[in-house]
C-alpha cells in the first residue's frame, strides 16, 4: 500500500509502527516522505498514493477521489500557524506593517496559508503583497535574512524561532480558538475511496496506541527523519500535534473542519464543500 506523509515528528510518530510492521494484518507500506506542498499535489495527480497526510485546506480538491479519515490527522489546541517578522522590523507588533509586504509560505494550499488569509482579511489593511511559497524549514532563514518581509510557520518552527533571533506577529492558532472556540484543524489523512475505509482506520488508529504504549521504540526513527531537530524539540512537537484527535476526530474535530471550509468558501477563498462527503469519515466502524 504506497502511503505519503511528512517526515516531521508527528507523522513519523504515528505510522511509525504500521511502517515497521507492528500491526497484525496490515498491508506493507511503501512510504514517501515529502513536505505538505508535495503531499497536497501528490493527492490532486490522478495517480496519488492509497493514503496520504494533506492540509484540511487541500480536500475541497480531493474530495472526489479521496474521503477524509476519522484518525491520524493533526488537530488541536495551541498547536498554530504562526506569522513571523524579524526583529528589526516587528518593534510595533503591528499587523498593518504586513500591508504589501512580501510574505512567505509553506504551500498556496495548505490550512496555515487559509488560516492566514482569513486573519489578514480582517487585520491587513490593503492586504499583504508578494506570496512566495518555500518548503517550511526554508522560511525562517528567509526572514532571518531579509529576503521576506515575513513567515508563515508550522510545526517544530513554534519552538525554533527565536534563535533566527525572529519574532511574533501574530499566532493564529489563539485567533481562531478565540474565534470559534474549535481546535484547530491543520492536517488530514485521507485514503482512496475504493478502499476499506473502515479497515484502513483501524490500522492507523492501532499505530496511534501503539506509538503512545510504546513511545521509546520510535525514537530512533523519528530523529532519522526529523531534520536534525534534538530530542527535546521533537518530543515537544509530538506532545503539541499527537492528541486525542488523532485517534478520534469525533464531533469537535468535524465541527473544526466544516467551521474552517465554511468560512473559507464563504469568503472566495476554495470552492463549496459538499459537507456529507467530507464527513463520509465520520461513519466509519472502528475498533
Amino acid at each position: 500500500m504506497k502511503i505519503a506523509f511528512s517526515p516531521c515528528p508527528n507523522d513519523t510518530f504515528i505510522f511509525h509502527a504500521w511502517v515497521h510492521g507492528l500491526i497484525p494484518g496490515a498491508p506493507k507500506l511503501d512510504v514517501t516522505y515529502a513536505d505538505i506542498d508535495i503531499t497536497n499535489s501528490l493527492a490532486a495527480g490522478s495517480d496519488g498514493p492509497d493514503v496520504v497526510k494533506i492540509s484540511y485546506a487541500a480536500l475541497p480538491w480531493v474530495l472526489s477521489e479521496y474521503a477524509l479519515l476519522p484518525c491520524g490527522g493533526a488537530l488541536g489546541r495551541g498547536c498554530g500557524p504562526l506569522v513571523l517578522t524579524s526583529n528589526r522590523t516587528s518593534s510595533a507588533m503591528d499587523p498593518a506593517l504586513l500591508s504589501g509586504r512580501r510574505v512567505a509560505v509553506p504551500s498556496e494550499r495548505s490550512t496555515a496559508f487559509l488560516l492566514f488569509r482569513l486573519w489578514a482579511a480582517q487585520h491587513v489593511p490593503g492586504g499583504v503583497g508578494e506570496i512566495v511559497v518555500l518548503p517550511f524549514h526554508e522560511i525562517m532563514p528567509a526572514v532571518r535574512d531579509g529576503q521576506v518581509d515575513a513567515g508563515l510557520v508550522i510545526h517544530e518552527a513554534r519552538f525554533t524561532y527565536p534563535l533566527y533571533g525572529l519574532s511574533l506577529l501574530v499566532d493564529l492558532g489563539n485567533w481562531w480558538e478565540a474565534d470559534t472556540s474549535l481546535p484547530i484543524p491543520l492536517g488530514a489523512i485521507i485514503a482512496r475511496r475504493t478502499l476499506d475505509l473502515a479497515e484502513i482506520s483501524n490500522w492507523i488508529r492501532a499505530s496511534v496506541r501503539y506509538a503512545w504504549a510504546h513511545p521509546e521504540e520510535s525514537r530512533e526513527y523519528v530523529l532519522s527523519h526529523a531534520q536534525e531537530l534534538s530530542y527535546e524539540v521533537a518530543q515537544a512537537h509530538i506532545k503539541l500535534y499527537v492528541n486525542e484527535f488523532s485517534e478520534n476526530m469525533g464531533d469537535t474535530g468535524y465541527k473544526a473542519v466544516t467551521a474552517l471550509l465554511g468560512r473559507a468558501s464563504q469568503e472566495g477563498l476554495v470552492h463549496k464543500v459538499d459537507l456529507e462527503m467530507l464527513k463520509n469519515g465520520k461513519t466509519l466502524s472502528v475498533e
